[in-house]
């Protein structure tokens, strides 16, 4: 499908985006890991998330889905099930990585995991080394890829620090470790951190150290059972990114989101753009902060000018996926628009580093691919055009942005990409624009 955006109209009123895709992927397995049934409100319907709630009806959890809220009745922390058929996972990479953590410590069980064609070139060999050292056992084709299969083992624990910066490998590793006397993370560099708010929420024995130069130590023990009170989905910061950014671009606009998940490690996108002269006012949770309480604001957004910034790579695991709008920010700021620290974009649905590069400079930018990054060199901003989104949500969302703060607009091939997240955005996006 082909939509075209732009150019304005400015962005006026007040609305709560799409909810938090992340916390709901977490949320719907660990409640499928729960012993009680266990209520999700504002559980994201979008093509991801829904490939989750398939995935644990699979594996013996039971999902009734109501208006307001979906209840999930799960198997327990040590029940899951293979059944007969492949575990289907689509377009979703936190399922895929997720899931294979609970996967591994159901003994004597083993589990194939599947996707799309995107997900057939996504990587598992990172989340497949610490299992096997945990004493699992991972299958994949070509040794790295999926399809694979997960054989469950009775696990030991250990010591695991990430060599790339990666919440996906590190909650596949705490997920693992809930069944031995201790399983620790260690990451270099913080990254987002929902799953040790909903394992401190279902009341799983774990703890979480500083480490110098900004890093975190996390352990897990051994848990008999999770227990999960009913969980609210917040906004997701993400989704919002995209609609701040539109806020920011266009002349005149001025707009509130209302309900956003403000979590540190989920916040590097707006401190990034207040660092750039953005107006975006907000009380987000400050930096280092820990509790199983996911906090919420309202973001009060206004158009202004920018100037360029250095993103340095101990920011870019707290911004990962809003990285696409700071090359954006940057067309239209004075200056260069640098990120360091960014190979981690190449691995994601495209390869999205070249695909935000190659989308943006056929728009009118003035932008350069980095091994690690890119830079963006300032200008009047974008011309327009066409941009293709290669079947990757956050870039379908980009160029929709792009094209509302471009001299002539974008038309956008393959919108219908957005619906993995943000299946609201067209709608949300018209009622802000009138």
């Amino acid at each position: 499908m082909t939509r075209r955006f732009g150019p304005g109209p400015r962005l006026r009123g007040r609305l709560r985006p799409g909810a938090d895709k992340s916390i709901s992927h977490r949320a719907a397995l660990l409640a499928a890991m729960a012993s009680e049934p266990v209520p999700i409100r504002n559980y994201l319907r979008a093509a991801d998330t829904l490939s989750t709630l398939a995935a644990v009806r699979a594996l013996g959890a039971i999902v009734e889905e109501r208006d307001e809220e979906l209840v999930i009745r799960g198997c327990g922390l040590r029940n899951a099930h293979a059944g007969d058929g492949v575990i289907d996972v689509g377009n979703a990479g936190t399922l895929m990585r997720l899931l294979p953590g609970w996967l591994s410590f159901q003994s004597g069980e083993s589990f194939t995991l599947d996707g799309d064609d995107s997900i057939r070139r996504r990587p598992v060999d990172r989340i497949a080394e610490p299992l096997s050292l945990m004493g699992a056992a991972v299958d994949a084709r070509d040794g790295r890829f999926p399809p694979f299969t997960v054989h469950g083992a009775n696990l030991t624990g250990i010591d695991y620090e990430l060599p790339v910066p990666s919440a996906q490998v590190k909650s596949c590793v705490l997920l693992a470790g809930l069944t031995t006397d201790a399983t620790t993370v260690i990451e270099p560099v913080a990254t987002r951190d929902h799953t040790e708010r909903m394992l401190m929420r279902a009341r799983a024995p774990i703890e979480r150290i500083r480490i110098d130069g900004g890093g975190l130590r996390t352990t897990v023990h051994n848990a008999d059972e999770l227990e999960l009170d009913p969980i609210d989905v917040p906004a997701d910061p993400s989704s919002a990114a995209f609609l701040v950014a539109a806020g920011v671009l266009v002349e005149g606009s001025q707009l509130v989101l209302e309900g956003v998940g403000v979590n540190w490690t989920r916040s590097g996108f707006l401190r990034i753009a207040e660092r750039m002269g953005a107006i975006v006012l907000s009380e987000l949770e400050p930096p280092g902060s820990f509790s199983e309480a996911e906090p919420i604001a309202d973001i009060d957004v206004r158009h202004g000018p920018l100037e360029g910034t250095l993103v340095a790579p101990g920011e870019v695991p707290l911004a990962i996926d809003e990285l696409p709008l700071v090359a954006l920010l940057g067309c239209f700021a004075d200056g260069e628009t640098v990120v360091h620290g960014a190979q981690e974009l190449r691995f994601k649905e495209s390869d999205r580093l070249a695909a935000v590069v190659e989308g943006l400079r056929g728009l009118g930018a003035d932008i350069e691919a980095l091994d690690d990054g890119f830079v963006v060199r300032g200008s009047s901003g974008l011309r327009g055009g066409r941009l293709d989104a290669r079947g990757d949500h956050r870039l379908a969302l980009l160029g929709a942005v792009a094209g509302l703060a471009s001299a002539e607009g974008v038309e956008v091939d393959g919108f219908e990409a957005a619906d993995v997240s943000y299946p609201g955005f067209d709608g949300d996006l018209q009622r802000l624009s009138g």
